[in-house]
């Protein structure tokens, strides 16, 4: 493993999250970044910059050096006089395995990085505005006052700069499914140059195939079946086919 450099940004609400850089032997940069854990799911390599400037302007963002850690590929980080467990430490397997649910979700902790070149930027812009409009109709201005999002307005107004940015926050019970479904919905597009992670507070990452996190769907108070219109609107879920319809439209061809 490497050293980097972990800073971290404490946020209002008493949440913090980390990133970390190291400079690599061919002259680029690694940076992470994620919810404060032991594990830092976002990665990117850059070239072109000095890690002392990138690391000054993560200071000016209210970044607070930690220390320096080590990573593995995985994203896992070790903080000096601690080690990583290896095979030969992890207990060994029993006979008859008990299986241990995975903790309840708490909150969602989110991160997008938007590098991407222009015309990229242009395209996630049309489909940011498509996905809120799309949400609005859906949602039929029922949202209360305490469960809107406040991170609405930070994409409109990223995409109206037009520059490349930076955003994080996090997405609580109380903020409704919605915020996550758009989030999971832009990271499904696959956008070169635009990292999008969402992970749990355990630092688990979250997939956008729907039928594998139940956990988080019970987390927002409900399930596949309550959300399908919305996530087949989205582009989440493929429509149903709806058979007995289909079937009324063709003719009888008995013989």
């Amino acid at each position: 493993m490497a050293a980097w450099n972990l800073y971290r940004h404490r946020n209002p609400d008493g949440s913090s999250k980390d990133w970390a850089v190291r400079s690599n032997s061919d002259g680029s940069i690694t940076t992470r970044w994620g919810k404060t854990a032991s594990k830092l799911p976002g990665v990117r390599h850059r070239r072109g910059i000095r890690q002392f400037d990138i690391e000054t302007q993560k200071q000016a963002k209210g970044y607070v050096l930690v220390g320096e850690v080590d990573i593995d590929v995985n994203g896992n980080v070790v903080f000096p006089g601690k080690t990583s467990a290896t095979p030969s430490q992890l207990p060994e397997s029993d006979a008859n395995p008990v299986s241990v649910p995975a903790p309840p979700v708490e909150a969602l902790y989110w991160t997008v990085d938007c590098h991407a070149k222009q015309s990229i930027r242009v395209e996630l812009g049309i489909e940011v505005r498509r996905l809120i409009g799309v949400i609005q109709n859906v949602s039929d201005g029922d949202a209360t006052s305490e469960q809107e999002w406040n991170s609405w307005q930070q994409f409109i107004d990223a995409i109206l700069n037009a520059e490349t940015f930076e955003l994080s926050g996090q997405i609580k019970s109380a903020h409704g499914v919605l915020p996550w479904l758009f989030l999971l919905a832009l990271k499904a597009k696959g956008y070169k140059g635009v990292a999008i992670d969402i992970a749990t507070e355990t630092a688990r990452d979250l997939s956008v195939d729907l039928k594998i996190e139940q956990e988080v769907l019970a987390f927002f108070g409900t399930d596949l079946d309550s959300i399908r219109d919305t996530a087949e609107v989205l582009g989440l879920l493929k429509p149903r086919l709806n058979l007995a319809g289909a079937m009324s439209d063709t003719d009888d061809c008995w013989f």
